[in-house]
């Protein structure tokens, strides 16, 4: 059996033995999205590569080898006349699902299934049993009728990112995938925070408070870190944008503010 060590740019390093269910299927990325660092037959050496490489892309390492993980086993979800009941909490569905996709259950409304797509809808519409906190559940006519408007088989358009991230970067987006950001944020919600945290900036300026100015910056970098995940794009990819035009700019300060040569 061959094993590959995937590269998704701006996302993850992981490892698998069947690249199109792995990557295209389950996490929507077609062949030229992602590109393989290493392949080899041997899995020991697979093991220690993959979490070499995540070390030096600066990426969350794996705690458990692939070696070692457990085959993971579908979720045993309860499945009744009005709902489909999950047995985890919201905080710990989104994985859950990822890592099943693919399932499929009947219901009087038609067939559900578990895709990208519907994973989103799922995040978005769960709700906490009022039986059992460590579960949760969806309407099942409410998912069915999702159906209707939407291919829910479609590949969810990817976040691109032309640029090897840095890991604090990837640090930003962990914290606001895992608080639910990107499942329920909207980009006019945070251009209104980028607006509030400018604000800051300018009082802690006028002040001259340096903390103020430290703390307001870096709050504006992980406003500007989501704005740009939500828009589909990672902010290394704009960095860089914007560096590639500027660096090539000509001109000279006037009253404190570089003013550029004209075109």
């Amino acid at each position: 059996m061959t094993y590959y060590i995937y590269h998704i740019p701006g996302k993850k390093i992981g490892v698998t033995c069947d690249l199109n269910n792995r990557v295209t299927v389950q996490q929507g990325y077609d062949s030229t999205e992602y590109e393989i660092l290493e392949n080899s037959d041997d899995i020991d050496y697979i093991s220690s590569k993959e979490i070499e490489l995540q070390r030096e892309y600066g990426y969350k390492v794996d705690m458990v080898p692939y070696k070692n993980l457990k085959p993971k086993t579908s979720m045993n979800i309860n499945v009744t006349e009005q709902t489909t009941t999950f047995p985890c909490p919201i905080n710990k569905l989104k994985g859950q699902l990822f890592d099943n996709i693919g399932m499929k259950w009947q219901t009087e409304h038609g067939q559900l299934d578990i895709t990208p797509r519907t994973i989103d809808w799922i995040m978005k519409n769960v709700k906490t049993s009022m039986f059992n906190n460590d579960r949760s559940y969806v309407y099942n006519k409410a998912f069915a009728r999702f159906y209707d408007n939407n291919d829910v088989f479609a590949k969810p358009t990817p976040v691109k990112c032309s640029k090897k991230p840095l890991k604090m970067f990837e640090n930003i987006r962990q914290w606001a995938d895992e608080r639910g950001l990107y499942d329920a944020g909207d980009p006019k919600t945070q251009l209104i925070k980028l607006q509030e945290e400018m604000g800051e900036l300018a009082k802690a300026t006028l002040e001259k408070d340096h903390d103020e100015v430290v703390d307001a910056i870096g709050d504006m970098v992980v406003v500007l870190t989501n704005l740009a995940h939500l828009n589909n794009v990672h902010i290394e990819t704009c960095i860089a944008e914007a560096y590639n035009v500027i660096s090539k700019r000509t001109g000279k300060m006037v009253n404190g503010t570089f003013v550029k040569d004209a075109d």
